[in-house]
């Protein structure tokens, strides 16, 4: 990721492209150097010179950098809860592993989906996200049941864990087990190998009697990758802070359409190659352009599915867009405190009001 620009005066005024306000002032005393004497002034010239007041050149968005570089070290997990999370992904595996596969294994036929994988986890963490496969004859056994066989494989992981993690509160359902544990949840997604080589999956689908679904979960993860490489790494943070907005503003839209909303968006953004300077004017001009993908669909990476965004969200981002762009002249004035203000008007107090 780039370096934040310097502090100085006149970097401050060039900062990454930001445009300068004025008739170039800044460059009139910066760029002067001593007097020459054979610049062909004459004395008279020179005695002008050095009578003239000397402009002042004003800082501008002296709070922007430091401001989110902090919100994003609080959206961070720390040590602890990174730990937690590992620890209760090699115990659920480990239990599953004995059941399927005579295996003590905590990781083998099991990897992350999500947040996890993708790597725009925030706190307080909310579920760690989990594809075991089976083996294919547990598919094959089960296609010898009568009535819902999805639902049937469901109730029967859980039937394992439960037996494992008697305390905890276990439910099948959907595509997944969810395992409630104190600290978070975590949701297991049974799964057998669809085709190896497009890394394509079979889940459970409990609907209208059951049936199994194709899905290609290492496909988002290759978007979220692929999409941050050419977008100087802006495409994670800006997906941690939307799910910031998301879980402070209670916003209806989900954070798989945030995701790929996100990518979206920074692919057609001038100020992509950028980092931490512009993060204010970012999540300006994302709302700005969320608003105009009201009643929009997104596609899944792999599979293509087209998901229908809808606009219940819509009333929401336009209130962040308001306050987004007082926060952002705040900004530019260096107005640290109504800045910040603002901005936890949209993210709640993860964001700092003062620097």
């Amino acid at each position: 990721m780039s370096q934040p620009p310097s502090n100085s005066l006149l970097s401050l005024a060039n900062a990454a492209g930001r445009p300068r306000q004025g008739p170039g002032l800044a460059a009139a005393v910066f760029d002067s150097g001593a007097p020459n004497i054979n610049s062909g002034l004459g004395a008279l010239g020179l005695l002008q010179r050095a009578a003239a007041p000397t402009p002042v050149w004003t800082p501008t968005w002296p709070f922007v950098t430091k401001r989110f570089m902090t919100f994003m070290d609080n959206l961070a997990l720390t040590d602890a809860q990174v730990a937690d999370g590992i620890s209760k992904f090699k115990g659920v595996v480990k239990t599953l592993n004995q059941e399927y596969w005579n295996s003590d294994s905590e990781t083998e036929h099991a990897f992350y989906i999500g947040s996890c994988a993708k790597k725009t986890r925030i706190r307080p963490p909310r579920d760690v996200d989990l594809y075991f496969v089976l083996p294919i004859d547990v598919y094959n056994r089960f296609e010898q049941y009568k009535g819902n066989k999805q639902s049937a494989l469901l109730q029967e992981v859980k039937g394992k864990l439960l037996a494992s993690y008697p305390l905890s509160d276990i439910k099948g359902d959907g595509p997944v087990v969810l395992a409630a544990f104190w600290t978070f949840n975590v949701e297991i997604v049974p799964a057998f190998v669809y085709d190896a080589n497009d890394r394509s999956y079979y889940v459970c689908d409990t609907k209208d009697g059951g049936k199994y679904k194709t899905t290609k979960p290492l496909h988002e993860v290759d978007a979220i990758e692929w999409a941050d490489q050419r977008n100087n790494s802006n495409v994670r943070g800006l997906v941690r802070m939307l799910k910031c907005w998301q879980a402070y503003c209670l916003v209806p839209l989900k954070s798989f359409y945030l995701e790929l909303l996100a990518i979206d968006f920074l692919d057609q953004w001038a100020y992509k190659d950028r980092s931490y300077f512009y993060y204010d004017w970012m999540c300006r001009d994302f709302f700005a352009w969320l608003i105009t993908k009201a009643n929009s669909f997104v596609m899944a990476p792999g599979t293509y599915e087209i998901m229908w965004i809808g606009d219940v969200w819509k009333s929401k981002a336009e209130s962040a867009y308001n306050r987004a762009v007082k926060a952002c002249e705040h900004e530019y004035y260096g107005r640290e405190g109504e800045a910040g203000h603002e901005w936890q008007k949209v993210f709640g107090a993860d964001i700092p009001k003062w620097v």
